[in-house]
């Protein structure tokens, strides 16, 4: 080759590399609003020099973002833990798998009406979330502050039906989750998860009766199609995540609300 041609290749070459330095893949990923939504937000600027232009999908309940994800609407979703995810999965069909954990939203007993859960009277109202798993949590917590005693056998996720002991009687009014921190008004004590309670003008810290040990299998995941879970943008998105940036900027944001797991 001359060295004329070699200079052209040469040329061509170095012309092409910021076309292919500006190269981008779109992600669209799934999420509730509050914590969830504000923790990708963090993790946008940092995916971007991986290649990923993420795209926050706000979903306002726990129901559409999989069925989304599973429809092809989105990429990933931040928003379930696994035993969520689990039932979905067995209920659904669905062929979602986790990637990663994420954060944790240690849940929440709220009201408005009672400083502690010794001043629940007899008869006290109690919304819990609809869906088995958030719902099953609720009770979980519930019979762990000793306010009722739950079938054996159980697992995640109890029902009201399940309620074997309940000393005080208690009604429980099943909600979407989201409508927590909207029913305060109405009832003795409400559980929220924690991301609704924050987007609901709540301080998970600070605001709850009781709240749940933080530890144990309700840690937060990032869920994407069984079929694209090796691909390299889902390597590059979990890498994103995880990193000492965005735990930096869940522990100043959310000071205890929302625990990172990694």
């Amino acid at each position: 080759m001359s060295l004329k041609k070699l200079g052209l290749a040469a040329l061509f070459s170095l012309a092409a590399l910021p076309a292919l330095a500006q190269q981008t893949q779109t992600i669209r990923i799934g999420a509730t609003p509050g914590p969830h939504a504000q923790i990708l937000e963090a993790v946008k600027p940092i995916a971007a020099k991986k290649g990923l232009d993420i795209k926050i999908v706000e979903f306002s309940d726990y129901v559409v973002p999989n069925t989304a994800l599973a429809g092809g609407d989105i990429e990933a979703n931040s928003f379930q833990n696994q035993p969520y995810l689990d039932n979905q999965v067995a209920d659904r069909g669905f062929k979602i798998e986790s990637v990663a954990l994420t954060v944790n939203f240690p849940i929440g007993i709220y009201s408005k009406k009672h400083k502690s859960l010794d001043a629940l009277p007899n008869g006290a109202t109690i919304s819990i979330p609809n869906d088995p798993t958030n719902g099953g949590r609720a009770l979980i917590l519930l019979q762990d502050k000793g306010l009722i005693k739950l079938k054996e056998g159980t697992g995640y996720k109890p029902t009201p039906l399940d309620v074997t002991d309940n000393p005080k009687k208690i009604k429980f009014v099943e909600i979407e989750a989201a409508q927590g921190p909207r029913v305060l008004d109405d009832v003795d004590a409400s559980v929220i998860n924690t991301n609704y309670a924050t987007s609901g003008g709540l301080d998970p810290v600070k605001d709850p009766i009781a709240r749940e040990n933080p530890k144990g299998p309700y840690v937060n995941i990032i869920a994407v199609r069984s079929e694209d879970k090796d691909k390299p943008w889902v390597k590059a998105l979990v890498e994103s995540y995880h990193t000492p940036e965005v735990k930096k900027f869940i522990e100043e944001k959310f000071k205890g609300s929302v625990l990172t797991s990694w």
